[in-house]
């Protein structure tokens, strides 16, 4: 219990304290003193800009690491493989691919780009449950073709974008990974979407739990593991189909996140959620500001800095423990 306490009291404060510092570093900066006088008093010029430019990145990225975090925590409980993620069972991919569809053929429905990502990522995710079925769910397969339906997905993405040249451009900048020039139009998408998504997250736990026992024991006690599964998927490609709709395709957050989170808070997804949330919108709030900062004024996209911090230390995680999923 009181590890579990000091993780997320350590988690808030360098939350709290990396988004205070994204926002007053960068190509302007001002003191933390100056950007809060200068949100009250409405007179500092830099704040202004600041307001307008970077807050809505920063909210963006805080939403982006959350919802594709919690997303791969119910991936992972309705799959029973710490494997599953968003971006590597093709859900993201799946998410990007109808972006661009959307943006291409009906671009005055731009509007509803969330609603394509979903079902995008939704006919991924149904393609990687059909073809892995096979007198049951077998977690290796489920990843093997999740890796096929990630690479259909993004070779018909980089298809469409090279046979439609410079007008494909628009559509390239939804699916990247890159937080630049997003809007507070963009923030009301995500932050609308991205907090139904983790209240819904949030009120299935239990669910989640019980999907960690067999299938036969959760039959005998008349518990509805279709339905649960159902459900919980829904709201996983939701969560990270939204993401990729405003933020763009990130991948390792749903894999890294859950497995830190298990380590430091439990296999309860009562306390595995919300503390997912927490890490993985630290995680790319963090990979945005270093990649915004470390080479001024050359910008690092932020997937860039999550590989080079997600696939080292992912494999320390998994050489330092011979835990499995669920026990």
């Amino acid at each position: 219990m009181v590890k579990k306490l000091v993780s997320f009291i350590v988690v808030i404060i360098l939350l709290v304290a990396v988004t205070l510092y994204s926002a007053i570093s960068g190509s302007i900066e001002i003191t933390a003193g100056e950007l809060i006088k200068g949100l009250f008093t409405g007179t500092n010029d830099n704040v202004e800009i600041i307001k307008d430019l970077r807050f809505p990145r920063i909210i963006i990225a805080l939403f982006a690491g959350a919802t594709l975090s919690v997303s791969g925590v119910l991936l992972q409980a309705v799959m029973r493989n710490p494997l599953a993620e968003p971006g590597i069972i093709g859900v993201s991919s799946g998410a990007g691919f109808m972006s661009i569809i959307m943006i291409t053929f009906f671009p005055t429905l731009f509007f509803y780009t969330p609603l394509f990502s979903f079902i995008g990522g939704a006919i991924a995710f149904l393609l990687v449950y059909m073809f892995s079925w096979k007198s049951g769910l077998n977690p290796l397969r489920m990843i093997l073709i999740g890796v096929a339906i990630n690479a259909l997905f993004t070779g018909l993405s980089e298809f469409l974008s090279s046979s439609n040249g410079s007008s494909m451009m628009s559509g390239v900048s939804v699916t990247s990974s890159t937080l630049t020039m997003k809007t507070w139009n963009d923030v009301e998408i995500i932050a609308l979407y991205g907090t139904i998504g983790l209240i819904l997250s949030f009120l299935v736990f239990a669910w989640c739990n019980h999907l960690g026992l067999k299938d036969k024991t959760l039959n005998n006690l008349g518990f509805r593991v279709n339905r649960a599964r159902f459900v919980i998927s829904l709201i996983a490609v939701l969560l990270a189909s939204i993401a990729t709709a405003v933020a763009g395709m990130f991948t390792f957050v749903g894999l890294l996140i859950p497995h830190i989170g298990r380590s430091l808070v439990g296999t309860d997804h009562k306390a595995l959620i919300p503390f997912s949330a927490l890490a993985g919108a630290l995680l790319i709030i963090t990979a945005d500001t270093l990649g915004r900062t470390i080479a001024s004024p050359i910008e690092i996209p932020a997937s860039i800095i999550m590989a080079i911090i997600g696939g080292p230390f992912l494999i320390f995680l998994l050489r330092k423990s011979d835990r499995i999923y669920g026990n």
